[in-house]
């Protein structure tokens, strides 16, 4: 008999995860403290269903299983029907004092060998964990989304979380069909954390002038390979989301420059012009309205890709040197969990962790800003003319 799997947040993300996990022939229990949004799910997901039907990757009878697996719980029923899950999966607000909550909540109501996990994408592990009486069992599983797509999920431990509860909830969840991947409960964990200049630093380049958005958009595309420009793909995650994560990780990293965020993507926040969920963003989703046209300069748009590549290498590189994860797995968290057209650190080893060196010395020099400082695992394998992927 498959064990139960409960959900808590019936959101996008939790929605997902649900799905994932009832596909999986897994029982499963969804809440969500908006009942709104809880009765919306069903329809949602039906959906997805015919979607998946309509191209050949279900049947009708595999729909009505996985559809008769999920069971919605109420919250005004409480956390009771909890009891019988062996793993449960928060998906809530990105709130410390809401997620610590719910955790105390769920203690009360589970057994004592269910595994309690969150879906957090830059809060702290431990931080969650520390109102629990069982700390031990509390880990983060953080899948991208939309979950059911994205095949990558961070498997994080906080400082007090017991071995075989990784263990147990790693191999589950790479049952779903998943790739998981091992962060240390740090800022960001692997992907938000290495993820930072793909944005910031176009930002940067917007603010000094260097170019406009769709001249930063179109270089990445067209000179880095990235499927989505970055100021598209911020607007896509909506800024709701992506820069309240950059200001976490930069809050939790003590304010360190390399991590600042950008006042001109906090003033689209503040005027709730969030993205595409919002109809604006850095750009116009109005119906008709045209986007603007880039400047298709080669010369610029190799300086651009340049100039961010050399933060995201050094960035993944600082990321092993600090011991976040292993070089293998910041590989593939960066190609499976944000698509990059490759990894980082082969990346780097294509273009030469010297001329790497060389560009973030030029961009320190040029600003005189500490965010432009070099690892020291950089400047060890340029010095010695070692592969990133192999030095120690």
């Amino acid at each position: 008999m498959s064990e139960v799997i409960g959900v808590v947040g019936a959101g996008a993300m939790g929605a997902g995860i649900a799905q994932i996990a009832a596909v999986r022939g897994h029982e499963v229990l969804l809440t969500d403290a908006n009942a709104e949004i809880l009765d919306g799910v069903p329809a949602s997901l039906q959906r997805i269903y015919e979607r998946e039907i309509a191209k050949g990757r279900m049947t009708a009878e595999e729909v009505t299983a996985a559809s008769e697996r999920l069971t919605l719980v109420s919250a005004k029923d409480g956390l009771s029907a909890f009891s019988a899950a062996s793993l449960v999966i928060e998906a809530i607000v990105e709130r410390l004092d809401v997620k610590q909550a719910t955790f105390k909540a769920l203690e009360a109501a589970v057994s004592d060998l269910a595994v309690l996990a969150t879906n957090t994408s830059s809060l702290s592990i431990a931080s969650i964990a520390s109102g629990c009486r069982a700390p031990e069992r509390v880990l983060g599983v953080h899948f991208f989304n939309p979950a059911p797509v994205m095949p990558l999920v961070e498997i994080v431990p906080g400082i007090r979380t017991d071995a075989e509860v990784v263990t147990r909830a790693r191999a589950l969840i790479d049952a779903w069909g998943k790739t998981t991947v091992l962060a240390s409960d740090t800022p960001g964990f692997i992907v938000n954390r290495i993820a930072r200049p793909f944005y910031s630093e176009p930002l940067r380049m917007l603010e000094e002038g260097i170019a406009d958005i769709a001249t930063l958009d179109w270089a990445m595309k067209e000179h880095g390979g990235f499927r989505m420009g970055p100021f598209e793909l911020m607007d896509f995650i909506g800024h709701d989301v992506n820069y309240v994560v950059t200001e976490s990780v930069w809050t939790a990293m003590y304010f360190d420059p390399r991590y600042t965020p950008s006042l001109t993507q906090k003033r689209l926040l503040e005027a709730g012009l969030l993205g595409r969920k919002s109809g604006r963003g850095f750009y116009d989703y109005a119906e008709g309205a045209s986007k603007p046209a880039p400047v298709t300069d080669a010369a610029l748009g190799k300086r651009i890709v340049s100039r961010v590549l050399a933060m995201l290498i050094n960035e993944a590189v600082d990321a092993v040197a600090k011991g976040v994860a292993t070089r293998d797995d910041v590989e593939v968290a960066m190609t499976k969990g944000v698509n990059y057209p490759r990894g980082l650190l082969e990346w780097g080893d294509m273009i030469g962790p010297a001329a790497v060196l060389a560009e973030l010395e030029r961009l320190r020099d040029a600003s005189g800003e500490t965010r432009y400082r070099p690892s020291p695992l950089l400047r060890r394998c340029a010095a010695e003319g070692r592969s990133l992927l192999n030095a120690d």
